[in-house]
């Protein structure tokens, strides 16, 4: 085995802990839902000083560290859509995985996360201090 390789290969399976087996939701799709007023829970897991910087109009804040503490507060949403997201991916992949582990049905993961999105210059809100 290639040393190179040999090297990789532990740090490729601890990035692959921390993805989920969440299907991807576009950002069109995604503004489609919203726009239609679906019944959807939109998760921003980042920090929140990440979140009051800017975030998708109507999302729901729960930082990724605080999911098992606060999970009970989007228990409505067990069987409905829930889409996750962060800045790149990795805390939205540890939420998905925590989510769909504890039942919740319907996860999706925005994809490209806020990083994407901000790139392209879709609607955006911040949280005034």
């Amino acid at each position: 085995m290639n040393r190179a390789f040999a090297l990789l290969l532990p740090l490729l399976a601890a990035c692959s802990m921390f993805g989920s087996s969440a299907p991807e939701i576009t950002q069109q799709e995604l503004l489609a839902l919203i726009h239609s007023n679906a019944d959807i829970l939109l998760l921003d897991v980042r920090t929140p000083g990440e979140f009051a910087e800017g975030h998708i109009p109507g999302a729901f804040h729960l930082d990724h560290r605080d999911i098992e503490s606060r999970a009970g507060e989007i228990e409505a949403f067990r069987n409905k859509p829930v889409i996750v997201y962060c800045y790149s991916g990795a805390r939205a992949g540890m939420v998905e995985s925590y989510l769909i582990e504890h039942g919740f049905s319907q996860v999706k993961h925005l994809q490209g996360d806020w990083r994407a999105w901000e790139e392209k210059g879709l609607p955006s809100e911040t949280v005034k201090p």
